[in-house]
């Protein structure tokens, strides 16, 4: 009987478990998703709603505003063009490396004329945007209950 023990020994049942593989499956789907998730966030641009009940107001370093009539003022002076803003955007950059753009646009304003600003000022340099928004009422009352 000893010797049929000795060769259950080396004929039987692994009962060790080998994590190597696991964590290599482990780190490279960590990786993977880190990757993705990169990718992911730096597609989207975040953008307000032209009213918000929790707006903030916020030191207006460069104000950029923009009409329905097509027209837009930079800091309170008219622009002729959207492209003219490129250049008072690299004049502010150049006066303060962390300068803030507040875009303020009236609701009927094209989106598509709102992303062509933000990509000027992107390309000129700005990187940190907001967007003026008017307070909405808030609505803290609990919803009154359904008739039955």
């Amino acid at each position: 009987m000893a010797s049929s023990s000795s060769n259950d020994d080396e004929d039987g049942i692994i009962s060790g478990i080998n994590v190597t593989p696991l964590v290599d499956v482990t780190l490279v789907l960590l990786i993977v998703f880190m990757v993705t998730a990169k990718i992911i966030v730096s597609r989207g641009m975040p953008m307000d709603l032209p009213k918000a009940a929790t707006g903030e107001e916020v030191q207006n370093v460069f104000s950029v505003e923009l009409t329905t009539d097509g027209k837009a003022r930079v800091d309170s002076v008219a622009v002729d063009q959207d492209e003219a803003i490129a250049d008072l955007a690299k004049q502010a950059k150049a006066k303060n490396r962390d300068v803030r753009v507040v875009i303020r646009a009236d609701k009927k304003v094209e989106h598509g004329r709102v992303i062509r600003v933000l990509d000027i000022l992107k390309q000129a340099g700005l990187a940190k945007f907001a967007f003026g928004v008017a307070p909405a009422p808030r609505d803290d009352a609990p919803p009154a209950a359904a008739p039955q």
